[in-house]
């Protein structure tokens, strides 16, 4: 047998291996595309269109205009579209910070000698993130309304005049839903950073004469920065795409309206008003938000970490 019958086979079996990671990635790659990527194109593509309608508004003579950025120029004039971006900025100041402080606090925890059982604490912390973002809404929602809930009786029986469902206490009533159901999965997020710190380190601080809290704030803390960071960009997305909790709270009182935040304004002009148009607008502007907010958030984390090191 020849060298060059020998060597065709090994050319094919080459090219085959070369070939096999692309073959593995084909179906990730067709899904992200069909279902993340398209869509945005297509959003964009409607965004830049308007629906105009005769026939004495029946649907006769509806005629679509290309009106190139009319729609993000009507979404940027609606107040309530805007007001919903000062809704969830102001949550976010506030939910993000405090549950990343309480995720952070309890890995810690855990991962000191401190807490006993610590199975079983895990458990219970991450519990809350099972629950179904609607069904912990309605949980809530329950534990809120005035004339039912227990909490609000207990509060009321020793004098706390307690209404979670007011103008001024509704938007924090919806932050403590998020950290309710948030906390635990960034605890093992940062719980799990702090497993990969080498133990040696410890030892070595303690040596020192260094204590748990010293440790964990010299060594645990910048050890597990990325993690830190990691969890605080997945919660701003969240926060700026923050529809459940206010969409199902919204049956229970009127204090929240059909665009009290950028995804319920989104969906109201979809469906209530009908304008796929003006919601693939809106769509696009809140994508871009998210966008730059998490790469101000990087940068800013990033050279605040740069300078710590410093």
């Amino acid at each position: 047998m020849s060298s060059t019958t020998i060597a065709a086979p090994r050319r094919r079996a080459g090219a085959g291996l070369r070939l096999a990671p692309y073959l593995f990635v084909l179906p990730f790659a067709v899904l992200f595309v069909w279902f993340l990527i398209a869509p945005i194109f297509v959003a964009v593509g409607t965004s830049m269109f308007r629906v105009t309608s005769s026939g004495l508004g029946f649907g006769t003579g509806n005629e679509t205009v290309f009106v190139w950025f009319e729609q993000y120029a009507k979404a940027l004039q609606d107040a309530d579209f805007i007001a919903g971006f000062g809704r969830v900025l102001l949550y976010g100041v506030v939910q993000v910070p405090v549950m990343i402080l309480i995720s952070a606090i309890l890995a810690l925890l855990f991962d000191s000698a401190l807490v006993k059982g610590k199975r079983f604490f895990q458990l219970a912390v991450f519990l809350p993130y099972a629950v179904p973002g609607v069904i912990a809404a309605l949980l809530w929602g329950f534990l809120y309304q005035p004339s039912v809930s227990p909490l609000v009786a207990a509060l009321r029986s020793i004098g706390i005049p307690a209404d979670f469902l007011s103008p001024g206490t509704v938007l924090w009533a919806i932050a403590n839903i998020g950290i309710w159901s948030t906390v635990g999965i960034n605890m093992i997020i940062l719980f799990s950073a702090l497993q990969s710190v080498p133990r040696d380190m410890y030892e070595a601080a303690k040596l020192d004469g260094a204590g748990e809290l010293r440790i964990a704030t010299a060594i645990k803390i910048p050890m597990i920065w990325p993690a830190v960071l990691l969890t605080t960009l997945s919660s701003i997305i969240g926060t700026l795409q923050l529809f459940n909790e206010p969409a199902v709270l919204k049956t229970v009182t009127s204090n929240i309206s059909s665009d009290y935040t950028p995804n319920m304004a989104i969906y109201a002009a979809s469906t209530t008003t009908n304008d796929p148009n003006l919601a693939s607008a809106m769509a696009i502007l809140l994508g871009v938000a998210t966008f730059v907010l998490s790469v101000l958030i990087m940068k800013l984390t990033t050279r605040r970490k740069g300078v710590n090191q410093s």
